[in-house]
């Protein structure tokens, strides 16, 4: 098993797919990497809030969503900036109370709010978070 905070090894995601030992993390990454036509690209975060290893995704330099691993689940972060937060606002009434509750309790830092969505199953949070990164890939 991997060291989520070890920086001197670089995880492949099959073994952060492993720590986190939930199907869904696999399932997630490989539907955005094939809805998306992108890759994954792994980077250590020094920050003291998230400090470890985590998966971001870009598309044309823009990025889609940041994965934090967890044991037994995972964190999506997705940034809804000010591009972004009329068309979610639109939809956000077909979201998930769930996913509304943390657009709501989430403050507005620098005209973005950074949504952390935590995933453990193939529910509705799962459809919602993918709605969220359809509106940031076409603004």
């Amino acid at each position: 098993m991997i060291d989520i905070k070890d920086r001197a090894y670089c995880p492949t995601l099959e073994e952060i797919g492993e720590y986190v030992h939930n199907a869904v993390f696999l399932q997630f990454c490989e539907e955005i990497r094939t809805k998306y036509n992108c890759k994954e690209k792994i980077e250590f975060s020094s920050c003291s809030w998230e400090n470890g290893w985590n998966v971001k995704f870009k598309k044309s330099g823009k990025s889609l969503c940041t994965i934090y691993p967890r044991d037994g689940y995972f964190t999506v972060l997705v940034v809804i900036g000010e591009k972004e937060r009329e068309a979610v606002e639109i939809v956000l009434h077909e979201c998930t109370p769930a996913l509304r509750e943390i657009y709501r309790q989430t403050e507005m830092g620098n005209g973005q709010k950074w949504l952390m969505i935590d995933l453990e199953d193939k529910e509705e949070l799962y459809t919602d978070i993918f709605r969220l990164i359809e509106i940031r890939k076409r603004r």
